[in-house]
């Protein structure tokens, strides 16, 4: 008689527990948006800066709450976080404790990301900024893996630089001193222009400094500045063989996602979720905007364009998505997208990976099978700093620990 096959391992309960101990990625998070408040309340009274609070308690009552009126009071926190990341040493130490903060919660893939342009000025250049960031977390990579038992997947980083749609002279020294020098030029001229220097940068820390730059990114308001004013940038970008995401569909509907898929040639898309909202297809030329968005959807699934997905940060800056329940994760998720769970920021938002995971599985019907996609996904669709070869064998190493995870979790079930 044949050998009857073993009965499969049944899926444990997706307790806060096993979450935490998943080996788990976090594509779209911004170190800016991720400080420890004590460390900026530290650095603050070093630097004299005026924070409105010099307490914890304080600062997460006035500043960095649990929501937000509006998207511009959520991003009024970032004038203070960065007003203390105008050096090497404050940038070096945020981001070693930024790799310690994902490691201790699970996190063994992080791609950062951040807007070197920021924080440059006379004595620091967007390459000390890039390379200050890349001391950081180098310094905590190697101590992480060094107590890293045998056998377990080690912990990685990758950086992304961030472009800006839109900014003011206000807003750092190196955009006041580009906006004076252009002050006759237009201003999306000026925007795209200081893009296409930062994709300069990217490419030479990368290629030239062996910093694991490993994408380039667009942020900021996206109404009314269209990811087309920065197409040189991204096709200097894709000309150099970086990978490239675009914050789209987080303000504005499905044509910014197109826009940024087709013209901008991206491989992710962060946020996102306004994918499924054809009434904000603005377009006159579209007739039936259900069907423009539902083949925008089987586009996006079909080419593996992934979703980096944050939940709680759309909660706190979208206010027509009244609960966890009633984000475009579940549609996503049905259209057959490929989809990472994310931060976006974990300071301004006061969350985790695990915590997004747990939203999901609550308010969303994710379950255990999804839950391994999902997870995986968010290790396959990164922009791995090595080969692909290097990429294939890390991933493969990170599926056999989450199925040991979740086996072990299972039998002590029972």
């Amino acid at each position: 008689m044949p050998t009857p096959s073993p009965a499969p391992t049944p899926s444990p309960a997706l307790t806060d527990a096993l979450i935490r101990a998943l080996p788990k990625a976090d594509l779209h998070v911004h170190l800016d948006g991720s400080l420890r408040v004590p460390t900026l309340i530290e650095l603050a009274r070093e630097r004299r800066v005026d924070l409105p609070s010099m307490t914890e308690e304080g600062m997460n009552a006035l500043v960095f709450k649990e929501s937000y009126a509006h998207l511009g009071e959520y991003l009024q926190g970032f004038a203070w976080t960065c007003a203390v990341m105008q050096d090497r040493e404050s940038l070096e130490r945020i981001s070693y404790e930024f790799a310690f903060d994902n490691w201790n919660e699970g996190v063994r893939y992080v791609e950062v990301r951040f807007a070197p342009q920021l924080h440059q000025h006379e004595d620091m250049d967007a390459r000390e900024v890039l390379l200050a960031v890349d001391r950081g977390m180098a310094r905590a990579q190697q101590e992480i893996n060094a107590a890293m038992p045998p056998g377990d997947p080690e912990f990685r980083y990758g950086i992304i630089v961030c472009a800006l749609r839109a900014f003011n002279a206000e807003l750092s020294t190196y955009y006041g001193q580009l906006m004076r020098a252009l002050s006759k030029a237009p201003r999306k001229k000026v925007f795209g222009l200081a893009s296409l220097e930062l994709a300069r940068e990217a490419v030479w820390a990368r290629d030239e400094a062996g910093i694991p730059v490993v994408g380039f990114d667009l942020a900021g308001q996206e109404d009314g500045y269209p990811a087309i004013d920065h197409q040189d940038a991204y096709e200097y970008a894709h000309q150099h063989f970086m990978h490239k995401t675009v914050h789209a569909g987080e303000a504005y509907g499905a044509e910014s996602i197109f826009q940024a898929i087709t013209k901008l040639h991206a491989d992710r898309i962060g946020h996102g979720y306004l994918l499924f909202s054809p009434e904000r297809v603005t377009d006159p030329k579209v007739e039936d905007r259900v069907a423009y968005t539902n083949t925008l959807a089987d586009y996006i699934a079909d080419r593996r364009v992934t979703m980096e997905v944050c939940i709680t940060s759309n909660l706190q800056t979208n206010p027509s998505i009244r609960s966890a329940g009633d984000h475009a994760l579940r549609k996503m998720l049905d259209a057959r997208l490929s989809v990472a769970l994310c931060t976006d920021n974990r300071l301004v938002s006061h969350t985790t990976v695990s915590n997004e995971i747990r939203l999901a599985v609550d308010n969303c019907g994710v379950q255990a099978r999804e839950l391994r996609d999902i997870v995986i996904h968010g290790f396959k669709r990164s922009f791995y700093a090595g080969s692909y070869a290097e990429k294939r064998q890390y991933v493969r190493g990170v599926i056999d620990y989450y199925d040991r995870i979740v086996r072990e979790h299972a039998t002590a079930q029972g």
